[in-house]
């Protein structure tokens, strides 16, 4: 199970969204940040690659100046309102 975390210029979020839907990827949480700070990401899991590949293509790719992509991986998820655990809960 993958956490992908995308920080990216607020004029690139539409794109973004556009992007994402193009390989199936709906559900995101949006928030406005302030810093960003270097990191690796890992692939592993087959939502992954295109996902990270719909970020970096939307945010202009080796343009630059779009932002940061974090990849985590999560040991557990629970969804507080049913109690379900793992992939169910996402």
């Amino acid at each position: 199970m993958k956490m992908i975390e995308a920080i990216v210029a607020p004029e690139r979020l539409g794109d973004v969204k556009e992007a994402l839907s193009r390989v199936e990827v709906f559900r995101l949480t949006v928030s406005d940040v302030t810093g960003l700070e270097r990191g690796d990401g890992a692939a592993g899991v087959p939502f992954v690659r295109p996902t990270l590949e719909a970020i970096r293509s939307a945010c202009g790719g080796e343009e630059g100046g779009g932002g940061r992509v974090y990849v985590q991986t999560l040991r557990d998820v629970i969804r507080v309102r049913t109690g379900e655990r793992g992939p169910e809960a996402i």
